[in-house]
């Protein structure tokens, strides 16, 4: 990838990251997305066009409010910060091609919905359904294959399955999530969801130690340790699934 590639996604895909915080922010409340403009959660004051470069006003801000001097969560810069990474990963693995934008594309609802459930413990359907949705269609005029309907039908009927038997573990949010995991990665999504479950069993660890059988009770949220999952599988899935098919 030559550097100029980089630079071509880098920038856009900041702005983005800040539209992406937007859209984590107001969707679960079901408020529109244009107005009104975004303001200081603490003192209401809106927050000014030389307050919302990406990352960088967080950093000449030292992360408080230029009114009031709340503290901004740190959410909101790593959020545009892993959107730019992200997108430079795709052009770095894809080039510029209409599949690096799909896969962009995949990856922004990712960090999306990783933000929501972590606030809010949802998964909305409004992003979600519609994102699985253009996911299938695209794919698979991108690269013709029934792959990405079986894996979007194999991995949501395998949550489902799951859910259904330990419902106390897994919600339908994740069924519809695995939906748009398997549109987009075909088989590949075997490797998301077993990266995925196996990441999560880490802060599963941690509140047992710390709360022993109370711990049973404590909801830990699956989405962004799926999407940690999903993202491997994105730019690895192939040879990690023939690595290990490769030992039979």
């Amino acid at each position: 990838m030559s550097f100029a590639a980089a630079a071509v996604v880098f920038a856009p895909a900041l702005a983005l990251g800040s539209f992406l915080n937007v859209v984590a922010h107001r969707v679960p409340t079901r408020r529109s997305l244009v107005r009104p403009r975004s303001s200081c959660g603490s003192c209401g004051h809106e927050i000014a066009a030389r307050d919302n470069a990406p990352v960088l006003s967080y950093l000449l801000l030292r992360g408080r409010c230029r009114h009031c001097s709340t503290r901004i969560s740190p959410v909101y810069p790593l959020v545009e910060a892993a959107t730019a990474v992200l997108a430079v990963a795709c052009v770095a693995a894809f080039g510029l091609t209409a599949e690096a934008a799909l896969a962009f594309a995949f990856c922004a609802v990712l960090v999306t919905l990783s933000v929501i459930d972590l606030q809010h413990r949802i998964v909305p359907n409004r992003i979600v359904l519609p994102a699985a949705g253009v996911a299938l269609v695209a794919h698979t005029l991108v690269d013709p294959s029934p792959a990405w309907a079986l894996g979007a039908l194999g991995a949501s009927g395998f949550l489902f399955a799951a859910a259904l038997a330990y419902p106390k573990g897994l919600g339908m949010g994740d069924v519809k999530l695995a939906l748009l995991l398997g549109a987009m990665l075909g088989a590949s999504v075997s490797v998301a969801l077993f990266l995925g479950f196996v990441a999560s069993l880490v802060p599963a660890v941690v509140l047992f130690a710390r709360h022993g059988t109370a711990a049973r009770k404590m909801a830990i949220p699956l989405v962004p340790f799926l999407a940690l999952g999903a993202l491997v599988a994105l730019f690895f899935g192939e040879q990690l699934l023939d690595g290990y098919l490769a030992l039979f």
